[in-house]
């Protein structure tokens, strides 16, 4: 989604800017229009190059680099540090340039009368809206080392998460991506030498041979440039098509679905809704507004609507245990558990009980998807070269067969 750059006036006669995540100017407007702001200026950012990324421009601040900042800033306010001091101090001292800017910026804020969370509020790209508020609500309570220790052990966790999952993905998309261009450089380079050998023997060539020779000239010939066109424009049709919402909901739909990677997919966004909800309320989050940033920042468009329908039933006067037992994404066992945890009056430690069992579940389902899909990937590709290599001496064994 663009980012665009805005600048205008409060209603004090203040001039403000920032930036803001929208799909075009006019929604930006909009968005202004709701605040109050009778905007300047505004126009869409442009891309930082890649020249200007490697060459210390500030590139993409990682999560690496939110949680270092945020457990040195609650150490630094836990032991009596003033805001602007300890910003300053950590402005100059951050390895990543470009978050270095985005500190000083913050500090500068702070210092012309802005609240902290407003501070980072103006830097979205950076500093998420589940960061800004509850960074707001721990001002507001006076408790901003606590919330800031909560904050950096949540973004940790989801860290932790996000990289089961990619060792998930990344293990069998590799082992595969070997095993095609193995069989792709034998068919190609290998088969053919074969082939002109073949020619000058005559004669019928068995079945085996036969196929592999013909995958060979198809591989080596169009067949294979078509073949890699289809999948790159396959690719690219799929990702065109995600970037719409309707079509970010059906693939994330179909994803879910998966015989295998579905399940995991779901223990992944029924962790990060129970773990980042839980966090919000224990962080003194308004429910609602805990519900809509939960959706915002599910990963995942079935449950983000999922989410957004729990939250107008809730805001009707319902319990979340309620609406959520009609939506069949979540387990039954997280039903319950959120059922008890109302009835108790521990929502939020019943939430962080159900993260924690997911994210082990999670932890379990990735062993053993890689345990099951080591041997299955090794099969493959020593039952296809295997096939190839016995294919393509069978000629030769019956040539020396006939001259014995």
């Amino acid at each position: 989604m663009p980012v665009f750059q805005w600048s205008g006036k409060v209603g004090t006669g203040e001039i403000q800017s920032g930036e803001i995540n929208a799909k075009s100017k006019e929604e930006v407007l909009a968005q202004l229009k709701q605040r109050n702001i009778v905007p300047t200026a505004v126009s869409e950012k442009k891309k930082s190059s890649f020249f200007s990324l490697s060459l210390g421009g500030g590139g993409r601040v990682s999560d690496k680099d939110i949680v270092v900042f945020t457990r040195q800033f609650s150490t630094m306010i836990d032991a009596g540090l003033p805001l602007v001091q300890a910003l300053e101090i950590l402005s100059t001292q951050v390895e990543n340039k470009g978050f270095g800017k985005v500190l000083e910026q913050v500090k500068i804020d702070v210092e012309g009368g802005a609240t902290f969370a407003d501070a980072l509020k103006k830097h979205p790209r950076t500093f998420t809206e589940l960061y800004v508020n509850m960074v707001a609500a721990g001002e507001t309570g006076g408790i901003l080392d606590t919330i800031l220790n909560r904050l950096a052990n949540y973004i940790e966790k989801a860290m932790k998460l996000k990289k089961k999952v990619k060792g998930a993905m990344v293990y069998p998309a590799v082992v595969t991506s070997v095993a095609v261009l193995v069989i792709a450089v034998i068919m190609i380079f290998v088969v053919p030498t074969f082939s002109k050998m073949f020619a000058t023997l005559g004669g019928t060539l068995p079945t085996p041979t036969r196929i592999v020779l013909g995958m060979s000239n198809f591989i080596g010939g169009w067949g294979g440039a078509i073949t890699a066109g289809a999948i790159i424009a396959v690719i690219v049709f799929i990702v065109q098509v995600r970037r719409t919402p309707k079509g970010l909901y059906v693939t994330d739909q179909i994803l879910l679905k998966l015989p295998i990677f579905g399940v995991l997919l779901l223990k992944v966004a029924v962790a990060k809704f129970t773990r980042t909800l839980g966090t919000l309320i224990s962080s003194g989050v308004p429910i609602l507004d805990g519900l809509e940033i939960t959706a915002k920042t599910s990963g995942n468009k079935v449950m983000e609507k999922a989410i957004m329908r729990l939250r107008l039933e809730v805001s009707e006067g319902k319990t979340i245990a309620e609406p959520l037992m009609k939506e069949k994404i979540f387990p039954p066992m997280v039903n319950h558990m959120i059922s008890v945890g109302e009835a108790t009056g521990a929502l939020d430690a019943m939430m962080s009980k159900i993260a924690d069992f997911y994210d082990d579940e999670v932890d379990n389902a990735v062993n053993n998807l890689t345990a099951m899909m080591e041997p299955m990937l090794m099969v493959f590709l020593g039952g296809a070269v295997g096939f190839i290599v016995v294919a393509m001496y069978l000629p030769i064994f019956k040539l020396i067969t006939l001259i014995g």
